[in-house]
This record gives C-alpha cells, sequence and structure tokens, in this order.
C-alpha cells in the first residue's frame, strides 16, 4: 500500500478528532502493519483459490513483490 492509501483507509474509519495527524509515530505504523499484515493475508486466500481452479502459481511472487509499487 502507498503512504496514501494507508492514511485514506485510517481516516475512512477514524472520527474528526482522531484523524491521521493526531497520532503518534508508533500508532501509525501499528496501522500500517495492521493493514499490510492483512493484504498479505488475501494474498494467500487469492493464491489457495488460484492453485484450486488453476493448479498454477508461476506469477504468485511477482504478484507480492509488487505489493507497494504505485
Amino acid at each position: 500500500m502507498t503512504r496514501r492509501e494507508i492514511i485514506a483507509a485510517w481516516n475512512a474509519q477514524a472520527d474528526d478528532a482522531n484523524s491521521w495527524h493526531h497520532l503518534g509515530e508508533d500508532e501509525k505504523l501499528e496501522w500500517a502493519i495492521k493493514l499490510e499484515r492483512e493484504a498479505c493475508a488475501k494474498m494467500c486466500d487469492y493464491v489457495y483459490d488460484y492453485i484450486v481452479t488453476d493448479g498454477h502459481i508461476k506469477d504468485m511472487a511477482c504478484k507480492i513483490r509488487a505489493r507497494g509499487k504505485a
């Protein structure tokens, strides 16, 4: 995820008194890690679905390495 996507995701679920600029650096990092962990878990689900339906995994490593490049 990009920095903008991380901030937008936080602000979408936060109230005005708890927007991104009110957070400490540790809270920002914790949120970014949480989002990335969930994205990786979803990638695992995708890989499982891909293997089950198609039986091919050649491009999975490329998809994972491409995460965050925007």
